[in-house]
């Protein structure tokens, strides 16, 4: 295990969510703090620490979550699932901020059984 002044800096990925019907598909609801499914071909472990500047439906905010890796949906998955990773949102007001915004955003398209990007 690195010391934390030799550990490589978290990567930074963009996720501009254009609908809500995708913000369904990548909204992890499992995850204690809220999380994002992030499409990405790079190849991540979990734990990695990741920054993600996540833009949600009709909101021209970009929201910073310094995350961590806690789903990894790996290249040729089963099910046709698109490549990329579950960011875990830290526990934070931010997080908690945006966690709510989320869940108000999708309202009711939470407790569906349609399928997700992770489950």
């Amino acid at each position: 295990m690195s010391s934390p002044s030799t550990a490589p800096r978290p990567s930074v990925m963009q996720l501009a969510i254009k609908e809500k019907a995708a913000l369904y598909a990548a909204y992890i609801p499992f995850f204690a703090e809220g999380g994002i499914f992030v499409p990405t071909q790079r190849d991540y472990k979990l734990g990695d620490d990741v920054y993600v500047l996540l833009t949600l439906p009709d909101d021209t905010q970009r929201y910073p979550v310094a995350g961590r890796v806690a789903w990894v949906t790996p290249a040729r998955a089963a099910g046709n699932r698109t490549q990329g990773v579950g960011i875990q949102f830290p526990k934070d007001e931010k997080s908690r901020q945006l966690k709510a915004k989320i869940e108000e955003l999708l309202g009711t398209a939470l407790g569906s059984d349609r399928p997700t990007q992770t489950i």
